[in-house]
């Protein structure tokens, strides 16, 4: 059963990515939804999802979500619509047994529950990385000054990365302005009984 707002926007952020990106694993699906709530963020001070990410030793994973996906499960609520076949991928992270994400035939998404910009990011994060390998992706999450790495440098592995994080020179708000953004967000949340 689809419990929230938010529940509904991660099921169709994924059948969007699933449906347009190639070898859509497990790890390529984490990376891939970080970047949806790190770059909404960046540019309004509120994430799309709102997924807490961790830092992982490959980089920010949405650890809550990554359980209920773990070793090719599929959740409930999103069992009619979504399917993980096992992949083997040679030399791609040896250690870690991957499943390929894909939408069951007739599975169209619901893009009428994301903001025009939110969609604009999806389809845009979908062309960059249409043919992008996992161990591609990690490479990029592990950048000089990226939120991950600035979490591992400060906190340590496996921390909370903090949202501000993806606030920089390019962003069109100061990291003040996302703060409150940002409690303004939670408190909403808080108010009208929203969870993630």
């Amino acid at each position: 059963m689809i419990e929230n707002y938010y529940r509904i926007k991660l099921l169709n952020a994924v059948i969007l990515f699933c449906s347009n990106t190639k070898r859509c694993n497990t790890t390529k699906l984490l990376k891939l939804l970080s970047f949806l709530d790190f770059t909404h963020f960046k540019e309004t001070g509120y994430p799309s999802i709102g997924l807490q990410y961790f830092a992982w030793k490959r980089g920010p994973v949405p650890k809550d979500f990554y359980e209920e996906i773990r070793n090719g499960n599929v959740p409930e609520d999103f069992s009619n619509r979504i399917v993980a076949i096992p992949q083997s991928w040679g030399d791609e992270f040896d250690d870690v047994r991957e499943f390929v994400y894909t939408t069951k035939k007739g599975t169209k998404a619901d893009t009428s529950i994301f903001t025009p910009r939110e969609l604009k990011i999806i389809y845009r994060l979908s062309d960059i990385y249409r043919d992008a390998t996992a161990s591609q992706m990690s490479e990029i999450t592990h950048l000089h000054n990226s939120p991950w790495n600035t979490t591992v440098k400060e906190k340590g592995i496996n921390q909370p990365i903090d949202y501000i994080l993806c606030i920089d020179d390019e962003s069109p708000i100061t990291p003040e302005e996302a703060r409150d953004r940002l409690s303004e967000h939670i408190e909403m949340l808080q108010n009208f009984k929203i969870s993630h």
